[in-house]
């Protein structure tokens, strides 16, 4: 949108995502880049943050659902795009009309986009997804062989072409995990049978955001990232964004709805788990959790206001949370920045993270569709 909204916003700046898509490039300069935009890019709008991604560089773009990646299709995206969350009955024969590349853990889903492809008159591009630890989607290796035997067959009659053959990390935002090179040897294992028995993959993946920043050994043909692109630390333990040469992406901004003077020994929001020492002013700040905000940062999230970071005073309600801000001279319209990159001494999306004892992916998610974004550097 144009218009700067007066309640809440979350400013997205493109110019740091493209800025993230290169640093990351440099990270793996000899592997392609899948910017990962599922659920709405982060949080960030999945549209406008793809076509900068590809501005900069990234020749992939991923989602989870297929809704997703129909979605960029629709709005005129013509780049590669994968999407690997499937379920039974699925929108396969859309997925394979409008050129997706599907991912497939199950001889159930390699025979359901065999059958849209038939429907379809068209091939469909697979990928076969390993498991080799992670214990979610993907073929474990005791099914491997039946899965690559289906696929190989399906190659054959024409209705399938594998395109990429992936997997993807447990714990590769935890350095050293012994876990990361038991999943690189499988990996490594599980292609090469594939290989073997005829399958020639355009590309082979398993590394995510954090594996492209610390782990150039799993960089393959592609790596997918995804948290990084926003400019967000895939863990606090491989350093802070600027550290990593990331720019966060998100802004959130709202105004101060209300400033009032309160007694001492006044109880502030549901429950009162907040009382005032002192006679003291407190200032509304007019966003929630139905907004995003989490109800587990209550007493603890940060929030500049005022020229100084305050503490959320008491709970966070659905709509709205209460600092105090002491005699500080705010007034009614004044900014409140909830978190950002950090530059004028606001909160970052970590400092959330670490209030409400989750991860900063969640933070800069969460945050609703009822808080409009608006773009910058487009």
């Amino acid at each position: 949108m144009n218009e700067t909204p007066t309640r809440a916003y979350a400013e997205i700046d493109l110019a740091a995502v493209r800025s993230n898509v290169r640093a990351l490039r440099e990270r793996a300069p000899r592997a392609e880049l899948m910017a990962v935009v599922k659920s709405d890019a982060y949080g960030h709008g999945a549209v406008p943050c793809a076509r900068a991604a590809l501005d900069a560089g990234a020749t992939w773009l991923g989602t989870a659902t297929p809704e997703e990646a129909l979605a960029l299709r629709a709005a005129g995206i013509r780049s590669r795009i994968m999407c690997w969350l499937w379920t039974p009955g699925g929108p396969w024969r859309e997925a394979v009309e409008a050129d997706l590349d599907v991912s497939v853990s199950g001889t159930w889903a390699l025979d359901e986009v065999r059958a849209a492809a038939r429907e379809a008159g068209r091939v469909a591009r697979v990928q076969l997804k390993a498991d080799t630890g992670l214990g979610r989607a993907g073929c474990q290796p005791a099914d491997w062989a039946e899965l690559v035997g289906a696929a190989v067959a399906a190659q054959a009659e024409g209705t399938v072409l594998v395109t990429g053959v992936w997997s993807h990390f447990a714990c590769a935002d935890e350095p050293g995990h012994p876990s990361i090179a038991l999943q690189l040897t499988a990996f490594h294992e599980m292609l090469a049978y594939a290989e073997k028995e005829g399958i020639e993959p355009e590309v082979r993946h398993i590394a995510n955001s954090p594996a492209t920043l610390t782990l150039p050994e799993s960089h393959f043909d592609l790596v997918r990232c995804g948290i990084a692109v926003y400019g967000v630390s895939p863990a606090p333990e491989l350093g802070t964004p600027e550290e990593l040469g990331l720019r966060p992406a998100m802004t959130l901004k709202a105004s101060v709805a209300l400033v009032k003077t309160v007694p001492a020994g006044h109880g502030v929001s549901y429950g009162h788990h907040y009382v005032t020492e002192r006679e003291t002013r407190l200032a509304l700040i007019p966003v929630g959790y139905a907004d995003g905000i989490p109800r587990h940062a209550s007493g603890s999230g940060p929030v500049l206001v005022g020229g100084a970071i305050r503490r959320v005073a008491g709970r966070v309600a659905m709509d709205q949370f209460v600092v105090d801000i002491d005699g500080a001279d705010v007034s009614a319209g004044d900014p409140a920045v909830l978190f950002g990159p950090g530059d004028l001494g606001e909160p970052t999306a970590e400092d959330w993270a670490g209030a409400a004892g989750t991860i900063a992916y969640e933070i800069v998610t969460r945050i609703g569709g009822r808080v409009p974004r608006v773009y910058r550097n487009g």
